[in-house]
């Protein structure tokens, strides 16, 4: 792959430099150095044209030296279409900004504002004017080409820093106490069959693993969805891959069988369970159903649930996304997951140099969506709301037990 960003910051630091002959010549050296494709992309990062660049290829390739002194006599060559188009840069801006300095009915506000389209705006507005100047001009403006970034988090709630001192406190204290903490959330979901999965894998040279063309949903696979339970003392993993709806019952079943499997041996004394969850989905803080599957697992326990929720829009800090979550996606990446098997197995082959181990089974029950919780169902929960944020943070007891 050709670094065009390179190019570009040598041609940058030399360009003030040269005079026309260098700068053609010295964009023909780097389009030979780059070999096949190399034209377009010095193109690109320079924004020499190519008729030019070929013309320094030319003379490269026959040893021409070029006279010395002036390249041009002074005043000669053409004067910048923005010298003489006294229009053109206020053109140009409007119509790469329309929302904010042009027509709101620019007929490019609701596309992509490429080189092409862009200098096609500009002609139908009387400018003669091609791509190549067009990016130039758009350079020399202060714009480049630029990828969206993932910054922003959702609402910010004033109480938001507040709440992840509280679950910190909350966690210090549950594993000084050597009671279990818990980071759950469901996974992405994933399309069983041979559909294309991110990444790369080592294989033989020119026999890349061949999978559909389109992320069309097998019917008669369905979609996984992996729930995952991670102890954050033991850095340790419990995955359970449901082949129905994300539901709350279907996530508390999966925290149920990493106690049954995992956590009853590992926490033989224990009296209490922490569990940090995300505000939304199958285990949200407004869901009821949330709450009435984990007073049935309280119940079967005998263990007192504390549940402190992440403030909207911070999911991306819950523990498991980087713990567990990130390092399954790693271990599967280039793998097409052409059955459950696969998925499972691959989820808990999953280990990293710092010890975590990951254990994970298929859950085959199905789990209804669109349960409805009635107003006595919530009123029967053995629920004790912290005087803190008691709608994210909250303990469920047994029912012969109050805290």
């Amino acid at each position: 792959m050709i670094d065009e960003s390179a190019i570009r910051v040598r041609f940058e630091a030399l360009a003030p430099l040269l005079d026309e002959r260098g700068r053609r010549r010295f964009a023909a050296a780097e389009a030979m150095a780059a070999g096949r494709g190399g034209v377009s992309a010095v193109e690109r990062a320079t924004g020499i044209a190519r008729s030019t660049i070929g013309r320094g290829l030319n003379e490269l390739r026959s040893g021409e030296a070029g006279a010395a002194g002036r390249v041009r006599r002074p005043g000669a060559g053409r004067k910048p279409l923005s010298e003489t188009d006294a229009s053109l840069l206020e053109d140009l801006r409007a119509l790469v900004e329309p929302e904010t300095r042009g027509d709101p009915q620019s007929p490019l506000r609701w596309t992509c504002k490429s080189l092409r389209k862009l200098s096609q705006g500009l002609r139908d507005l009387g400018h003669r004017i091609g791509r190549t100047v067009v990016g130039q001009l758009l350079h020399q403006l202060g714009y480049s080409l630029q990828a969206n970034r993932k910054t922003r988090e959702g609402t910010n709630h004033p109480d938001r820093d507040a709440q992840f001192r509280y679950i910190n406190d909350r966690m210090t204290a549950a594993l000084a106490l050597g009671e279990p903490a818990l980071s759950v959330d469901t996974k992405k979901k994933e399309l069983v069959g041979d559909f294309k999965n991110a990444g790369r894998a080592w294989r033989p040279k020119g026999s890349p693993e061949e999978v559909r063309v389109h992320d069309f949903i097998i019917p008669e696979l369905g979609r996984a969805v992996p729930y995952g339970v991670y102890d954050i003392a033991d850095n340790a993993g419990w995955v359970s891959v449901g082949v129905d709806h994300d539901t709350a019952a279907f996530a508390v079943n999966a925290i149920r069988s990493w106690w049954t499997l995992m956590g009853r041996e590992r926490y033989p004394d224990a009296r209490s369970l922490l569990i940090t969850a995300d505000g939304g989905g199958s285990n949200g803080a407004r869901l009821r159903l949330w709450k009435v599957e984990l007073q049935k697992l309280a119940d079967e326990l005998g263990l007192a649930i504390t549940v402190c929720h992440l403030p909207p829009g911070t999911s991306k800090w819950n523990k498991i996304e980087h713990r567990l979550f990130s390092f399954i996606t790693s271990n599967w990446r280039g793998k097409p997951l052409v059955s459950y098997r696969t998925i499972v197995e691959l989820i808990a082959a999953t280990t990293t140099d710092t010890g975590l181990t990951v254990r994970c089974a298929l859950d085959p029950n199905t789990y209804p969506a669109g349960i409805k919780v009635t107003d006595a169902e919530i009123d029967a929960l053995n629920i004790r709301r912290h005087d803190f944020h008691g709608d994210w943070n909250y303990t469920i007891s047994p029912k012969a037990i109050t805290l």
